[in-house]
């Protein structure tokens, strides 16, 4: 399923406005938060707590979707002898949440923050997330702070992570630092992240590292209306995802040497699901040499061409079962990412995903060589059993608000006939990809695999979100 990405706000058309409040209630999305929670994270914001470490001299600056306020990341990187030093600074929720105290079981209970049209259900109060724990520009903050050195080749050859006290320079879009890297006016750090990015990038592909560019679907409202499209990412948003994933490994690697921590685990693929794929890429026509690894293959593939669109829409299904792991002592067997073909966590997004602020303690336990704190101690065997909840309930919630405003655009072209790209099919029908609006929608009829179909949209529920096509 393409990754939801919501563009420029817009006043919520009543139909979605209701069908994203049966939604919520079938999922059992809180509204609010307790008062009991609300008071601490009050409370802590009132006083927000500056670590002694100054390092307020980085000109450490964010990058982020336009008009994000919940700002976990900060990135500064030099020039260090052949090689590079990156700084990255994490939002410190630690100090603003009270180990076991209302707003903790709070953000047990949530797990991850949710994202729908004009509306968002945060981890944490906005009072933290959008304000005295986020990384906002020109505010001094307390931070993770993050030192990885690398060599000429972008290699991690050294991690440091510490407690400082940061300000960021200037909140920075994708498209604003893009733009300037195409023009060749970004500053140095800037230029940096793209020559680390690609190098990483090098890296992971080296190692069998797995990235499929499948296309983004975006809600946006043009001109009064919602709609959706499809977004190419831009080349910025990888190398920046590569500072967040080098962190994360580097995090990992902090946890597996100290014997303690939590995981991001995915399990390698079954070759009885590679020769299934073979037999896809045979199918479409798709040159797959047998020498050819699976990730030199899926690096080939260009998302613009449909039997190609195909084929990385049935490679996203290869790597299932993605999880979290504790452990306390022995290391588990199973702790790879297979996708990323290296050891990894999460310690990058406090402010939206609960596990990252316990990853982040023990990290900066064992970088210190103290003993990691009781409270994380004791919570890092329940933390797999909670994200697998939250990670299930926020794709169901992704998947329903999708389905909703799919139905909402679609809702006046009942009888019409669009055209698209076969990207599923089997005895009952398939899934056509269609371009113009961005919907990814199941119709009966015959279809053929990576071929172009015309299929006619014979209905539309604005209650459950449901559309009906058929094959022309």
């Amino acid at each position: 399923m393409p990754y939801l990405h919501f563009g420029a706000a817009h006043p919520v058309p009543q139909p979605l406005r209701e069908g994203v409040a049966r939604l919520r209630g079938a999922l059992d999305v809180p509204d609010g938060f307790p008062p009991a929670a609300l008071a601490e994270a009050e409370a802590a914001a009132s006083r927000i707590p500056l670590p002694d470490a100054d390092r307020t001299d980085i000109e450490f600056v964010t990058i982020d979707p336009p008009g994000a306020k919940d700002l976990d990341q900060a990135l500064h990187i030099e020039r260090s002898g052949a090689g590079y030093l990156v700084r990255y600074a994490i939002a410190d929720v630690a100090g603003f949440v009270p180990p076991g105290g209302a707003l903790d079981r709070e953000c047990h209970a949530r797990g991850v923050t949710l994202y729908a049209p004009n509306l968002r259900t945060p981890l944490h109060p906005p009072v933290l997330s959008e304000g005295a724990a986020s990384l906002l520009p020109g505010q001094e903050r307390p931070a993770l702070l993050w030192e990885l050195t690398l060599d000429a080749d972008g290699h991690l050859t050294g991690t440091r992570v510490s407690r400082a006290r940061v300000r960021s320079r200037a909140q920075l879009s994708y498209d604003q630092v893009q733009a300037d890297l195409d023009a060749g006016t970004a500053p140095e750090p800037l230029r940096l992240l793209r020559e680390v990015g690609e190098r990483r990038l090098a890296l992971e592909a080296a190692r069998g590292g797995v990235n499929l560019p499948t296309p983004e679907q975006e809600v946006v409202a043009h001109a009064g209306a919602w709609a959706l499209e499809f977004r190419t990412t831009l080349p910025v948003e990888e190398w920046n995802a590569q500072i967040s994933l080098l962190t994360g490994s580097a995090a990992a690697e902090l946890m597996l040497a100290g014997g303690v921590g939590i995981l991001r685990t995915l399990p390698p693929a079954e070759q009885a699901d590679l020769d299934r794929l073979r037999r896809i890429a045979r199918g479409l026509r798709l040159t797959w040499p047998g020498s050819m690894p699976y990730p030199e293959f899926v690096r080939s593939l260009e998302p613009a061409r449909p039997a190609h669109a195909a084929m990385l829409n049935a490679a996203t299904r290869l790597f299932r079962g993605a999880g979290y792991v504790a452990f306390d002592g022995e290391v588990p067997g199973s702790a790879r990412h297979a996708a990323l073909a290296t050891h990894y966590t999460h310690v990058t997004a406090p402010l939206r995903r609960l596990v990252d602020r316990y990853a982040s303690e023990v990290c900066l336990a064992l970088d210190a060589g103290r003993p990691v704190p009781e409270w994380v101690r004791a919570a890092l065997p329940g933390l797999p059993k909670v994200m697998g909840a939250a990670d299930a309930r926020a794709k169901k919630f992704e998947r329903g608000i999708i389905d909703l405003v799919e139905a909402l655009v679609l809702s006046p072209h009942v009888g019409e006939i669009f055209t698209g790209t076969v990207i599923e099919a089997d005895e009952r029908g398939g899934v056509v990809q269609i371009a113009e609006p961005a919907v990814e929608a199941r119709s009966t009829g015959r279809l053929r695999l990576g071929e172009e179909a015309r299929v006619r949209l014979e209905s539309v529920d604005l209650t459950s979100g449901s559309v009906r096509f058929s094959a022309a």
